[in-house]
């Protein structure tokens, strides 16, 4: 594999030496001066950021987010300081900008932020980084096509994550030979010894068991690092692994290899240590730096992604939103290549399938490996170089919550369709059941959260969605609704739609989805008694029509009636209390109130208080 390596001359050999140890001492000067970080966990993997900054990597100072360069993932998000300070010795800072690390106002946050230019994700909680590399290289090898490699950096404690071995999983699975996973194995976790500790056979045995290319180094030693990293560089059909055997702490006397000084400033043992690796700096300038870029990725255009063909449904006609959310990713991937898709071997009841079977070379198969499918999608995402549209059933992107949580933190624009929302979905019980999703992403900032209520608005909620910057939510429903709009009307995120007034109307009634349809049954019901009700569909729950719900609440008298298919906390009835808290109105919520179980759709609304009867109840019980 290595058969035609050329070691690097003495001189070059010296100064990696050099500049890891450099980058140990800013790493604690940094820390020191913030009096908070984790200069023990920088120390370990110094010589790891010098061979990558400073010999490996392709990729340009002047424009860190250049999308022909190397990515690089700081998964042990915690090291951040060492990473600025590869930076910093690059040229794109000063020390003195370095000295504000974890600084309020300051750029150089505790851990990785995008809102530094040259940080794709953000990182700190550990295990995620792996899958957004994943995302990266597999946008290289099969979007871009071009030359970039991606490398990323795991610390051993957070190998005992799932996530991480789904990621391990997905790379190896998809034959990723331009990513390199490097696995910092210092023994020590936060509190204790990490489970393997310096177990390197194991760990060599796991990453080949997962396809990978398994290489053991000593991570302290420059030459052994450069030699792995020729070797990954010219492995072809697999990703390769470099697992380096190091010490926490390296190089700091009395705290290498020691235990309880994770996360903590060194004060005056780090300005002893400082002394002494001072002396191993045989000279403190040097001619390294990145290697040069390859310019082949190709230009995009990512604006303005319409629908290749308007919404084409019949009024009155019944579809579910989960099949129109289908055929609108169909639409949009048909006119714009960057479009891609993912999937969590659900395509068939989320109708992503629509998508594979024209574009297969855009859609992605994650199987049932939600953590990763979201880090993979964040990745993807990254310097603008997709637009991702990742979908399985709401309830199962609990699980990744972590992960979607984290991609909010990245300001990541991706788009996620939850289906089979509410116990609407029937007979398949409550574990399949989406009654959370909307508190979990209404809670996030910059995520805007779609609700479509037919076929024509779902087609224009995804198409919306993707022209929109951040992250977005659109819950689709599993049964069938009736199409209420024409295909040729507009939508417009942040404004509700008024599907059924009078002048006479008592009630507002607020519903979303299945809830929707059976709010206009309802109304049906109510005027035969001569009960008049306004309707109303919000089309987005995030932003809210705030403005619209107060005016047609005050129409009808200040009284409003909400029904959901979700649990009573964080949906649309408290984002309605919240918009309507000072204007003297009256709200009725109705939701689901326990924990449902199976059975027919129509039985499950009735018995958990959101049917159409039980809309009517609730309407007579307000003006009563």
């Amino acid at each position: 594999m290595a058969d035609n390596y050329h070691k690097p001359d003495q001189s070059t050999v010296q100064s990696l030496k050099d500049i890891a140890n450099k980058l140990r001492i800013l790493s604690i000067k940094a820390t020191n001066a913030s009096n908070s970080g984790h200069p023990t966990s920088c120390a370990s993997i110094a010589e790891l950021m010098s061979v990558l900054f400073f010999h490996t990597m392709r990729y340009k100072v002047s424009n860190p987010a250049d999308p022909s360069s190397d990515r690089f993932v700081l998964s042990k998000g915690h090291a951040a300081p060492i990473l600025y300070a590869a930076w910093m010795e690059a040229g794109l800072f000063d020390e003195a900008k370095l000295m504000t690390l974890r600084k309020f106002k300051s750029e150089l946050e505790g851990h990785p932020v995008p809102r530094q230019s040259f940080t794709d994700v953000a990182t700190g909680s550990l295990g995620q980084g792996l899958s957004c590399a994943c995302g990266m290289a597999y946008t290289a090898k099969h979007f871009d096509k071009a030359s970039y490699r991606v490398f990323t950096l795991l610390g051993d404690g957070e190998a005992a994550e799932g996530a991480v071995w789904e990621a391990m999983h997905f790379a190896g699975y998809y034959k990723l030979d331009n990513l390199v996973a490097i696995f910092d194995v210092n023994r020590l976790g936060q509190s204790q010894p990490t489970s393997l500790e310096h177990d390197m056979e194991t760990y060599r045995k796991r990453a080949e068991a997962f396809g990978w290319n398994a290489v053991v180094v000593d991570g302290h030693d420059v030459e052994q690092i450069c030699r792995a990293m020729y070797e990954a560089e010219n492995t072809k059909g697999r990703p390769t692994c470099i697992i380096a055997k190091t010490f926490k702490g390296r190089g700091i006397i009395g705290v290498e290899d020691q235990l309880n000084f994770h996360g903590k400033a060194l004060g005056d043992k780090g300005l002893a240590a400082i002394a002494e690796i001072e002396k191993l700096i045989s000279n403190n300038k040097h001619s390294l730096g990145p290697a040069t870029v390859i310019d082949d990725a190709p230009a995009i255009d990512n604006t303005e992604v319409k629908l290749s063909e308007p919404p084409n449904y019949k009024l009155g006609d019944k579809l579910a939103t989960r099949q129109a959310y289908g055929n609108g990713l169909l639409k949009i991937g048909n006119a714009n290549s960057r479009v891609i898709a993912l999937d969590g071997d659900m395509k068939n009841s989320t109708f992503s399938q629509e998508f594979m079977k024209a574009h297969p070379d855009r859609f992605i198969e994650c199987f049932i490996a939600e953590q990763n499918m979201v880090g993979v999608a964040v990745g993807c995402a990254t310097r603008g170089r997709t637009i991702p549209f990742v979908s399985t059933f709401a309830a199962f992107f609990s699980r990744a919550y972590d992960q979607i949580r984290m991609a909010a933190v990245s300001d990541s624009t991706i788009n996620i369709m939850g289906s089979h929302v509410g116990c609407s979905i029937g007979e398949d019980g409550a574990s399949q059941m989406g009654l959370e999703d909307l508190a979990m992403f209404r809670a996030l900032p910059n995520c805007t959260v779609f609700y479509p209520s037919d076929a024509v608005s779902c087609e224009r909620a995804v198409e919306l969605a993707a022209n929109t910057t951040g992250m977005t939510f659109i819950r689709a429903s599993r049964p069938a609704t009736p199409v209420i709009y024409g295909n040729e009307e507009t939508f417009t995120i942040g404004k509700a739609k008024i599907v059924r007034q009078s002048a006479d109307d008592k009630v507002l009634v607020i519903g979303a989805g299945v809830t929707l349809a059976e709010a206009l049954k309802a109304a049906d019901e109510l005027a035969s008694s001569g009960v008049s009700v306004r309707v109303m569909d919000p089309f987005t729950i995030k932003p809210l029509d705030k403005d619209a719900i107060v005016e047609h609440a005050k129409a009808c008298g200040g009284k409003v009636v909400v029904v959901e298919d979700h649990y009573y906390e964080g949906g649309i009835g408290e984002a309605v209390c919240h918009a309507v808290v000072n204007d003297n109105i009256k709200v009725a919520h109705l939701a689901v109130p326990r924990i449902p179980e199976s059975g027919p759709p129509n039985d499950l609304l009735q018995a958990f208080g959101i049917s159409a009867s039980c809309i009517v109840k609730a309407v007579n019980g307000i003006i009563a």
